[in-house]
């Protein structure tokens, strides 16, 4: 008989992906489910990415790729780097991945040794702490409390730092609670981590382009050179360019860490589709008004949606500067009993209801390291928004 390894014992499957699987069962079973629960944008891959995978097909570039990345895709990352970030990077400093989630898995596998401190500011993206827990590292939560707009305070994170702590993570614009981060607000992170030589930085970039109202945006490596060498700029082409099932994530680092980054994806699987990178660096290289465009609508969109939140009884709903997410909080829809008879002791409680009773799909805020709140993705249409919503305030309105 089966049984798994002793690794996987305390590593969870991720709540998001749990709830995406359970509305897709319930679908298939004939029920109309709004699923409002994955970070999935509803919009097309840019025409000129997807005519460059099929010239790239057409030309025969579909044999084994580098494991690191196609030179053409490592050029172009290296020039969005440069013109967005202003930082500059050789080509034995930055690497392909398939899509963000196994670059952070690289960086840890690689890294990572038993009883090494990964300290991950919460509410955060569920990942994080799971690979950490898989490579042997301990997870650090730090708490970014909403009266601070979930945004990490720089004495918090200096108290988090011991002789273990191997990273720390930065996710700016945050999954789940849309958080950017100022340029002041940023240095101060860094003037912590410049009293800390021994501490890797993991800045997770990958919703960078999605900001509103003119929120900034920076990265660590960006506004302390002198983190450079020990700073792991993440990225990919997933969230701005609508291209989540092409599977392309990149990353800018020390060049002996990318090294050990490229043996660890050699062994686990190899380089990454050819046609896909062909893709990727279009995307790059390419008309960027399709982001502008894109944002503009998710701006839209998250007014509504807060909107629409605020109007149902018990919630409270913060306005994200950035990502497509709303991380509303439950606080005043517990300790009751829904119209179904469902007892709401947590957000947990709150989420099984709300599938259950009105077949709205979201995910738990505990799930994310802070409760009890309610995580929205609003990258959906917005008649799919609207009915999500009446239907969350309907089940509101229920609780007794």
């Amino acid at each position: 008989m089966f049984q798994p390894a002793q690794r996987l014992s305390n590593v969870h499957v991720t709540a998001s992906a749990a709830m995406t699987r359970k509305a897709r069962e319930l679908r298939a079973a004939g029920i109309a489910v709004v699923s409002l629960s994955s970070g999935e944008p509803d919009f097309a891959t840019p025409r000129h990415a997807i005519e460059a995978a099929y010239k790239a097909a057409l030309a025969g570039d579909t044999k084994y790729p580098p494991q690191d990345g196609t030179p053409a895709l490592k050029a172009a990352i290296r020039r969005k780097f440069q013109r967005d970030n202003k930082i500059d990077y050789a080509n034995d400093e930055v690497m392909v991945s398939n899509g963000s989630k196994q670059i952070i898995y690289n960086a840890f596998a690689a890294s990572l040794n038993d009883g090494d401190e990964v300290i991950v500011p919460v509410p955060g993206w569920l990942s994080y702490a799971e690979q950490a827990k898989l490579m042997g590292g301990v997870p650090v939560q730090v708490s970014c409390p909403e009266n601070n707009r979930f945004k990490l305070r720089p004495e918090d994170l200096d108290a988090a730092i011991t002789p273990r702590t191997k990273w720390v993570v930065l996710n700016f614009p945050n999954n789940p609670t849309g958080a950017a981060c100022t340029r002041a607000e940023m240095r101060a992170l860094c003037d912590v981590l410049l009293k800390h030589p021994h501490v890797m930085i993991l800045a997770d970039d990958i919703y960078e382009h999605l900001r509103y109202d003119g929120a900034e945006f920076c990265t660590p490596a960006e506004i302390e050179p002198a983190l450079k060498d020990r700073t792991l700029t993440v990225n990919g082409v997933s969230k701005a360019y609508a291209m989540t099932g092409w599977r392309v994530g990149f990353c800018g680092g020390p060049a002996p860490l990318i090294r050990a980054m490229t043996n660890i994806q050699g062994q686990i699987g190899g380089g990454i589709s050819t046609v896909g990178q062909a893709a990727a660096a279009a995307a790059l290289d390419g008309p960027q008004g399709v982001v502008a465009t894109c944002v503009a609508e998710y701006a839209r969109r998250r007014d509504l949606v807060v909107g629409w939140l605020r109007e149902a009884p018990g919630i409270a709903c913060h306005k994200p500067e950035g990502a497509f997410y709303v991380y509303a909080n439950l606080a005043g829809c517990l300790d009751k009993t829904s119209a179904g008879g469902k007892r709401i002791a947590t957000d947990t409680d709150f989420v099984q209801a709300l599938l259950e009773e009105k077949h709205v799909a979201a995910v738990q805020g505990s799930a994310y390291g802070m409760a009890p709140y309610l995580r929205l993705s609003y990258a959906t249409d917005l008649e799919t928004l609207r009915e999500g919503c009446a239907r969350i305030r309907a089940f509101c309105e229920g609780l007794r």
